[in-house]
This record gives structure tokens, sequence and C-alpha cells, in this order.
């Protein structure tokens, strides 16, 4: 990085220069005046140049170090609470002024552009070698579990992953302010995402039930289909296993939170957003739909209630896809221990071959971290509540790859 002491170069024929820009680092805080080199067209170039990011496209006259943008973003990776907010406070004390709410929108200005320059260079990354072909990153985020040797043998389950749904990362709807959100046209950035319109295709896969009407503390067995012997709900108390009528959500959230896909690793595969709804049925039909395009034949999935969603899987379009693919549908050991005894044995992953000694529970590993998110994402807008969840994520599998390394 150039010295920006040395603030007048030798040699330089210049159409423009920033005059009195105040420069924010760690710890420093001051006012300078830069000169560009005779190749730049625009302020920004000049900033990024001696190692600053504008907080305005055009005429900034607040810059930030790329080095304190790169701390605060590993800071925020590590610990999710950590929001822009308190790194702007954090700063105003280590320069001594006091805090004023405009700063932190100066800060994100900053961050979204730096975040945006690291997706291009890996984007470049990628095609250079050669991993920007569709699906690449779901083919290749876990060797153990998705790469295959020549002559490996067959195994029961040629893929195992773990779906489920959490509420802890909604989102406000700005609306119940009585103001108009602003439009952002920003979209997500990674694969991470299935795409709403994806989501709702399925909408109308499951029939709508009559409400059940018992005492949802009775934990009664329900009848066993003598066709299916398989195929029975243990527990009617389960309210992700209930009619869809029944999964409503407080109207002000516009989203109610994620359902994820992960493999035996840990590792997240797949992600969508619950919108002005609890954990419907649509949700882990999208997910399990990708997952088969994707991965084919011989998979198996962990459902905290694999029991009863494998009816509604076998009833919707997907079904004999899946049937013909061999999709086995199954209960993780934690929310296993919760259903009753004729349950766990057909559906319990103790009891079926060819699972070894996966839990199946990778999803509420995975939700214990994400959890911390909530706090800096309940009011943001759609766009920042998806780059920090991708952010997470990225920085949760990263940090999975050298656990298992």
């Amino acid at each position: 990085m150039p010295d920006i002491s040395d603030q007048v170069l030798s040699g330089v024929d210049a159409s423009f220069s920033i005059n009195e820009i105040e420069l924010i680092d760690t710890f420093t805080r001051r006012r300078s005046h830069l000169r560009p080199l005779s190749s730049h067209q625009y302020p920004n170039e000049t900033l990024i140049y001696y190692g600053y990011i504008g907080c305005a496209p055009m005429y900034p006259s607040v810059a930030i170090s790329l080095r304190t943008l790169a701390a605060y973003r590993q800071s925020h990776r590590t610990c999710p609470r950590f929001s822009i907010q308190s790194q702007c406070k954090t700063l105003c004390y280590l320069h001594d002024i006091p805090y004023r709410p405009y700063l932190k929108m100066q800060f994100s200005a900053a961050y979204d552009v730096f975040l945006e320059i690291l997706h291009r260079i890996n984007q470049r990354l990628r095609q250079a070698l050669k991993r920007d072909t569709v699906n690449w990153r779901m083919l290749n985020t876990c060797p153990a579990c998705f790469y295959k040797l020549d002559d490996e043998p067959a195994l029961d389950f040629e893929w195992l992953v773990s779906i489920d749904g959490n509420n802890s990362l909604k989102r406000w709807d700005s609306s119940i302010y009585g103001t108009t959100a602003r439009s952002d046209s920003r979209t997500a950035r990674s694969d991470y995402w299935i795409h709403a319109d994806a989501v709702d295709k399925f909408e109308n896969e499951v029939k709508s039930r009559q409400t059940d009407l018992r005492n949802d503390d009775d934990w009664e067995d329900e009848p066993t289909d003598p066709d299916h012997p398989g195929a029975f709900t243990c527990v009617n108390r389960w309210r992700n296993a209930g009619p869809d009528s029944r999964k409503k959500m407080f109207a002000v959230f516009q989203e109610s939170g994620i359902f994820i896909a992960s493999c035996r690793h840990r590792f997240v595969l797949l992600a969508c957003d619950m919108i002005r709804s609890g954990e419907l049925a649509k949700y882990p039909i999208a997910i399990i739909d990708k997952l088969l395009t994707v991965y084919g034949k011989n998979g198996g999935c962990v459902y905290d209630i694999g029991c009863a969603f494998s009816k509604t899987l076998a009833n919707s379009t997907l079904g004999p896809r899946a049937h013909d693919l061999g999709f086995r549908m199954m209960v993780g050991a934690f929310h296993g221990h919760a259903h009753n005894r004729r349950c766990q044995l057909d559906w319990h992953p103790m009891y079926i071959s060819g699972t070894g000694h996966t839990e199946g529970e990778g999803c509420e590993h995975i939700f214990s971290a994400s959890n911390e998110l909530a706090r800096s994402t309940r009011h943001a807008n759609r766009f920042h509540r998806h780059q920090a969840i991708e952010e997470h994520f990225a920085f949760w599998d990263a940090d999975v790859e050298t656990t298992i390394q």
C-alpha cells in the first residue's frame, strides 16, 4: 500500500484530486489530500489505490481502510453478534468521538463494496480453476461424502443428508412501521439459496387436512396403515407434522426463518427462506427435489418428522421419482428419542443399516451457531440479511473443513 504521507506524486497530470477527505482506520482518523494516477477516472479508484473504500459512489467525503473492513469481516464471521453498529461504536471510542447513527450507514456502504470486490475476485478464481460449473459446490463441498474412488464398493446410502427448519433468523417487515420499504435490486450472491419461485411450485402439493381437534398434549399413537406398516405418524403432538393450515407466523415478519440441508459432516448444502409461514411441507420438498437432481440415487435424508413427512413426500408429485431413486427418510438420533418405540424401530438411524454412527442432527449444530445472527439481521433489508447468512455459512463450511482434515 503506498504511503499516504507522500500526498503529491511526481509526474502525475490528473484532472481531479481528492481534497480534505476523512480517512478512517482502526486506530487513526485524519483528513488528507490525495492525488490520483493518470489512469484513474473516479475518486474511488484513487482511494482503493491508497487502501481505502469511499462511503459514496462518486464524491465520497469519508473513506474506510481495507484492513479495517477486513478485520470487521473476520470478527463478524467468528462472532455473528458483532454487528456493524457495534463496530462503529468501537471505532468512535478509539477515535474519541461521539457515536452518530449515520456512521453505521457509511460503514455499511463501504462494507458492501468490500464484499462485492471479494465476490468478484472469487468468481474469477473459480473460473480459472474450472470450479464455476453448475452445482460444483454441492458436488465438491464435502469430499468425504461426495468424492467417489474408482472401483469403490457400493454403499447402502450413496449420500446422507439432514434437513430442518429454524425460525431464529426472522426478518421484520418494514411496512408495519407505516412506511414503504426502499427498493433494493441486489440479490443473494451464492448458490446456497433455492429461490422462492422454485419453492412455491410445490405449495399445492399437500392436500389440506382438517384441523385435528384433539388435545395437543395427547400422546396417543395414531392408527397404523396395514398397507404401509412403516408409514405411520407416531405422535400427533409434533407441530411441524401437523396440517399446513396451522403453521402460521406473526404478520410482523416478512421472512419467518430458514430451511436448510447439510451433509453428515455438517457442511451446508442448501437453504431457502420460510416466508410468512411456519415449516410448511413445500420447503423440505423443494430441498429434496434439488438434492435428488444433484446427487441422484440411493440417498438418505434425516428429518425430525421424517416418519410423518415420508407419507407427504410419497403423495407429492416428487414421490414416484424419490421411490425410483431409492430415497429413504429417517428421524435423527436426538429427535428420535422423543418418538415412541414403534417409530424408532422403523425410523431411528440406529436401526437402519448403512447409517453407521450418523446422528442425523447436523442442522441443529449449524443452527446453534447461526442463531447468533438474529440480533444483526432482524431489522436488516432482504439483501443484507442474505449477505450476512451467506458470509456465516461460508465461514462455517471453511471452519468445518479445517476441523475434519
